[in-house]
């Protein structure tokens, strides 16, 4: 297949080193679900875990290298599932973690960071402004700077995603899979398209945060002034372009689903496969229902990727989707 930056044999020497916690989540068909999207749906369950997302599968090997180094310190800038984590994977190996994230991300997000023993910094702006800050800090203090989806260690955890997916038996048609920053997306989409080149990668981004999308569709970097979505984790405007150049060799495709569709995608999931999950969780369930004729008769895999949702919004949502 066309070179990524991700190497198959580091991300299987990655399981290793990843505590098994993270590894080898639920993943099973729901049944429940197919009536009302009309194809079969399996899903890959990365909430089950104790910082309720697929994150600290990358956080896992950032924090084992960076102990291997005898280094001690490291910053990262957050939407909130990053930062806990890291924090999470930092505390057991007595690293100090700090992180940055927007004073608007969810509270839920930002308590668990802070329970997680991360010093927290909150800037006023988006997750883009938090970046800029995260960066200034790693320059000031001389620690390491963790930048998810640049940083290989993030995709890699997450391509050990893919190793699970493509050892299911009866295999899949379609992966479907919540675009942020890339590091799901181009990690199992590595991993998929190595190991099961027959199977369709497909990217999902919400309408309001388009960035990456525009950006594999026009095949250079495209970014946005502003975000409008429900979808926190995904959020971004700026693509980095190595994370770009490896989404365009292993996605078939990246589409965008309206903000009402990813409402829709929660409440099915809570109606019929008992979840609650976050909005980027949801985004595989969206692009089904908006697209059904796409899909019909295949085998869908969507990945839930995330469960740290404020649940003041979530009842509001699944109170108006009914």
């Amino acid at each position: 297949m066309p070179q990524t930056r991700l190497d198959i044999a580091r991300i299987r020497a990655a399981q290793q080193v990843i505590d098994p916690i993270f590894r080898n989540t639920p993943l099973y068909r729901c049944e429940a679900l197919e009536p009302h999207l009309g194809c079969a749906v399996s899903i890959k369950l990365e909430t089950a875990n104790p910082v309720r997302s697929f994150k600290g599968r990358g956080s896992e090997l950032v924090a084992s290298q960076l102990a291997d180094t005898g280094s001690r310190a490291l910053v990262c800038a957050s939407a909130g599932n990053l930062g806990q984590a890291l924090g999470w994977s930092g505390r057991g190996r007595g690293l100090d973690v700090t992180v940055v994230a927007s004073r608007f991300a969810p509270a839920v997000k930002l308590d668990r960071i802070r329970a997680m023993g991360a010093q927290l910094e909150l800037v006023d702006g988006d997750h883009e402004v938090a970046r800029e800050r995260a960066a200034a800090i790693a320059r000031y203090d001389g620690i390491r700077l963790v930048e998810d989806s640049l940083d290989i260690e993030t995709c890699e955890g997450a391509a050990t995603i893919g190793l699970e997916l493509v050892d299911t038996v009866p295999s899949f048609d379609t992966v479907l899979i919540a675009l942020g920053g890339g590091a799901m997306a181009t990690g199992v989409g590595h991993v998929v398209k190595a190991l099961a080149p027959g199977t369709e990668v497909i990217c999902v981004q919400p309408l309001g945060a388009p960035a990456m999308t525009h950006s594999w569709h026009q095949r250079r970097v495209v970014s946005t002034d502003s975000t409008n979505t429900i979808a926190d984790g995904v959020a971004g405007r700026h693509p980095i372009p190595a994370v770009l150049d490896d989404l365009l060799l292993v996605a078939d495709d990246a589409v965008l689903v309206q903000e009402k569709s990813i409402v829709a995608g929660i409440r099915l999931l809570l109606d019929h496969a008992g979840l609650v999950v976050e909005p980027s969780a949801a985004l595989g369930i969206a692009a089904i229902l908006e697209d059904p004729d796409r899909f019909a008769g295949r085998h869908i895999v969507t990945i839930v990727c995330g469960s740290n949702v404020d649940m003041d919004a979530y009842h509001r949502w699944v109170g108006t989707s009914r």
